[in-house]
């Protein structure tokens, strides 16, 4: 028989930029067997000075090879998967609660890369954050969001999603993912640039600049 039981648990977050200066804050989602000190690293482009950068990282640590050597982090998998969700809705929710208690920012970005992209998504839906722009990088939009109360976070978001055009776990969908964010009730904006599966600095740049000139 399955049971369960709530339990606390220490997470990590890592961070760039100058909390007490910066108009901007974002809040960005690493993928599957990556670690936020390094994912991090993909924003040091953007002004510190304007742009306070928080990168959490997924609950689930693991070696990516074997049982020793590098070490990966992980949103969730099909596993009680309903559990992880909701888990790391509660995560992010406290963790925003925090960033946000002493901080006016003007502008709030979050951005989810590949399978940080999925967990970004379900949080924007439905979290606390209320991001002004929201950027899907390279992932697959969930399934199992449904918009249709209204209520929904990209309803009143800035949206992209970000692609490389040599993205090897996008090879031929492309049209097939412009043809469904055009279906979509929430607007979003495709960016594409020659690229493979990453974060390519000239187009977050230029999202960037993008947002701010709104």
């Amino acid at each position: 028989m399955e049971e369960k039981i709530k339990v606390t648990k220490t997470v990590r977050y890592f961070t760039h930029g100058n909390a007490e200066t910066a108009d901007n804050i974002w809040i960005v989602l690493h993928g599957y067997a990556q670690l936020p000190e390094y994912f991090i690293r993909k924003f040091q482009d953007l002004d510190p000075i304007k742009n306070f950068i928080v990168a959490p990282e997924g609950m689930h640590r693991f070696y990516r090879k074997g049982s020793y050597g590098r070490v990966g982090a992980s949103w969730m998998t099909k596993e009680a998967r309903l559990d992880d969700i909701e888990d790391n809705q509660n995560y992010l929710n406290q963790l925003a609660d925090s960033l946000l208690k002493n901080n006016n920012f003007k502008q709030r970005y979050l951005l989810g890369f590949s399978q940080g992209g999925a967990t970004a998504s379900r949080w924007h839906h439905s979290g606390k954050f209320n991001a002004h722009h929201f950027i899907l990088w390279a992932s697959v939009f969930p399934d199992d969001i449904s918009i249709e109360d209204g209520k929904s976070g990209m309803l009143a978001s800035n949206n992209y999603f970000a692609i490389g055009q040599s993205d090897p776990f996008f090879d031929g969908k492309i049209e097939e993912l412009k043809s469904f964010f055009e279906k979509q009730e929430f607007s979003t904006k495709f960016k594409q640039f020659d690229g493979h599966h990453d974060i390519d600095k000239k187009t977050l740049l230029a999202i960037a600049e993008e947002c701010e000139n709104l």
